[in-house]
């Protein structure tokens, strides 16, 4: 017996997982976002659809743990000291629109005679939205660290710190009857104190001292199973103590987070994290019947809109309040009109526990998923929107930040404007002043902006992409432009801009890798500086220097690779742990050697008769034996053994081995 329910088992995980696969390719091509695959895959393999999963029960428990790493990965996010940097945001902004969100939902749902519990619970959902999907979306869109951007932030935080309350509430009015609701409540929330402070003394006595340890033995094993074991061993803990496994998850997180190990723990917690997680909205999915959806499909739109429009006024009119300009309080609004994970988990949280009708659950679970499926699209265009509601304001904000940037820029020429204000862009503004370069630097943080100004820097907040920023910082008489930022995606919106401005500046681009080497020269830049470049040019000189090599030759031979270092880039070994693009254009070349078998086609033959050139391949070099000799002659002969050192793009490297090996063309 036990056996067959272990078959069942995994034949629904195979069932699951095949699905999935096949789902999440169609969906890539046609850019489905990831939560929606899932939750399709649930309703396919679900009762409702194809009944291919014959029991839930096993699944719903997996889901479970998949709940868990979400709440674990977002307790990693949160940052205490984020939180007091943001206090005003956080607490009264955030705080405001929480409440104020869930008072009016909860007045309608009673006014549609829903009832106490679950207009309570539903209310509670839909006064939170989606911290992934808002966090990823800004961030690809280089408006993090925006005044709409950190207002978002500042929100979700104060939005993940209210779930843990009602992580605690929504299983304890399952258990409750009406008249001793207020005092189990009561209990409930002293259990769920004492549950925090055991994991935040256990968090600072032991969880930092053991990690310290764990990691000087430089075992990754041992350190991803203690962070495995810590993470169920707080959903654990917290789940006997009958409180929400969940809390112990974020609790636990939060604890993590604060210690120097949080990235690591996020790079070996990750594939569990998004394989059970992806588990929960499949069982999402399996809740939903297809044809409950089509009847109530009218329904489930209002729903979404009432969602969006309700959000978006509340939080629009708070930020207004607390005098923000209005086209940034709209674009904040716009941002987080969506309902998220988190309102999910609490609607599943109630479903399971008996707190909501089926039908009910369907709509609403129909709703948010909506919800989130326009999230990414509104916070898109949440400028544009912006743009065109509040034109007038929105342009006299605008005009107000260019006219203070022309103002004090307009008597300035032969300057450099520098685009990022952050560790590249301050060290390459120190190095300027040392010289009596005037300058001028562009930033979006306008924390780091106000420090900088009030310490006498010509530092501006303005967006680099945009032609009026770029304009008033007297672009026309600049004598070059440097661009130190992080984000691709927000360099290359900052060479297109100046490109149309002023494409006669000169543009030095500092990047990460040279992934996108060629991207960026196609775009405009004049020089690329990968960071992965200078520090192996430092190194080796370095090297070379306690090796007692002369230092005219060391700094000679470095003059040398930096005047040729695009073809030094290209000349790499390509291993496994290299991160290359699917796009093999933009990876630039590699160097790969190739060694010639008794049966090669290349044997006997000279390099001039492979015409290796004609497939853009180059012989760097030819090792016999323990000789190497670089850049050979065209009529040299391949030999048996010998290894051809050979350089070009990645595709052409492949088609020339095989070509040497078997004579194809």
């Amino acid at each position: 017996m036990e056996h067959g329910a272990n078959s069942h088992l995994l034949t629904n995980i195979v069932i699951l997982l095949g699905f999935t696969i096949l789902l999440t390719s169609i969906a890539r091509r046609v850019y489905i976002p990831q939560i929606l695959t899932y939750i399709i895959v649930g309703i396919f393999v679900g009762p409702f659809g194809f009944a291919l999963v014959e029991s839930e029960e096993n699944i719903l428990f997996l889901a479970e743990f998949g709940i868990v790493f979400l709440l674990f990965s977002i307790g990693l996010e949160f940052s205490l000291t984020q939180m007091m940097s943001m206090r005003k945001i956080v607490f009264a902004i955030g705080g405001l629109q929480v409440f104020t969100t869930a008072i009016i939902t909860y007045g309608i749902e009673m006014l549609l005679d829903l009832g106490l519990i679950m207009s309570f619970v539903i209310a509670s959902a839909f006064s939170l939205s989606s911290t992934a999907i808002v966090i990823k979306q800004l961030t690809e869109q280089s408006e993090i660290q925006t005044r709409h951007g950190r207002n978002a932030i500042g929100i979700l935080i104060f939005q993940d710190i209210i779930a843990i309350p009602l992580l605690i509430i929504i299983p304890t009015l399952a258990t409750s009857d009406g008249g001793s609701l207020m005092s189990e409540l009561g209990t409930s929330l002293v259990k769920g104190l004492f549950v925090v402070g055991v994991i935040l003394a256990v968090g600072h006595y032991v969880l930092k001292p053991l990690f310290h340890e764990v990691a000087q033995s430089k075992s990754q094993e041992l350190f991803t199973l203690t962070v495995l074991t810590m993470v169920l061993a707080a959903a654990a803990f917290t789940g006997e103590m009958g409180v929400s496994m969940t809390l112990g998850a974020f609790m636990a997180g939060m604890m993590l987070g604060e210690t120097e190990f949080k990235h690591q723990i996020e790079s070996d917690i990750k594939p569990f994290q998004d394989i059970l997680l992806g588990l929960f909205f499949i069982t999402v999915g399996m809740l939903i019947s297809p044809n409950i959806v089509l009847e109530n499909i009218v329904i489930i739109l209002l729903i979404t809109a009432s969602i969006i429009i309700l959000k978006t006024l509340v939080i629009y009119l708070i930020m207004v309040v607390f005098k923000n300009p209005t086209g940034v309080s709209f674009r904040s609004a716009i941002t987080l009109s969506q309902v998220g994970e988190f309102g999910l988990v609490i609607i599943t949280l109630a479903l399971t526990n008996g707190l909501l009708e089926h039908k009910l659950s369907q709509i609403i679970i129909s709703a948010i998923v909506l919800s989130m499926m326009l999230a990414p699209f509104l916070i898109k265009a949440n400028g544009k929107i912006a743009k065109k509601i509040f034109n007038k304001s929105y342009s006299a904000n605008f005009y107000e930040l260019e006219s203070k940037i022309e103002a004090d820029t307009k008597h300035k020429k032969d300057h450099v404007v520098v685009l990022g204000f952050g560790r590249v862009g301050q060290t390459t503004i120190k190095f300027l002043e040392k010289f009596n370069v005037p300058f001028v630097a562009l930033d979006l943080d306008i924390k780091r902006v106000k420090e900088a100004q009030e310490g006498g820097l010509p530092i501006y907040f303005g967006d680099a992409a945009k032609h009026s920023i770029i304009k008033s910082a007297n672009i026309a008489k600049a004598k070059a432009v440097i661009i130190t930022f992080t984000e691709h995606n927000m360099t290359i919106k900052a060479l297109k801009t100046l490109k149309n401005e002023a494409p006669d500046v000169p543009v030095i681009v500092r990047s990460i890798d040279d992934s996108n080497l060629h991207e960026l020269i196609n775009n405009g830049a004049t020089e690329v500086i990968p960071d992965i470049f200078e520090s192996s040019i430092m190194l080796s000189s370095h090297l070379l220097l306690m090796l007692g090599k002369p230092i005219d030759h060391v700094f000679k031979e470095a003059r040398k690779a930096r005047e040729n270092r695009y073809s030094l880039l290209e000349g790499i070994y390509q291993g496994e742990t290299d991160h290359a693009s699917f796009d093999s254009s933009q990876i630039g070349q590699i160097v790969h050697p190739v060694h010639i078998n008794p049966s090669s086609f290349a044997v006997g033959k000279t390099l001039e008769e492979l015409n290796l050139a004609k497939h853009n391949v180059v012989v760097k070099s030819i090792r016999r034996g323990s000789i190497r000799g670089n850049d050979p002659d065209i009529k040299t002969k391949v030999r048996v053994d010998d290894s051809l050192v050979i350089q070009g793009l990645p595709e052409n490297i492949e088609h020339i081995e095989n070509c040497l090996h078997s004579g194809g063309k």
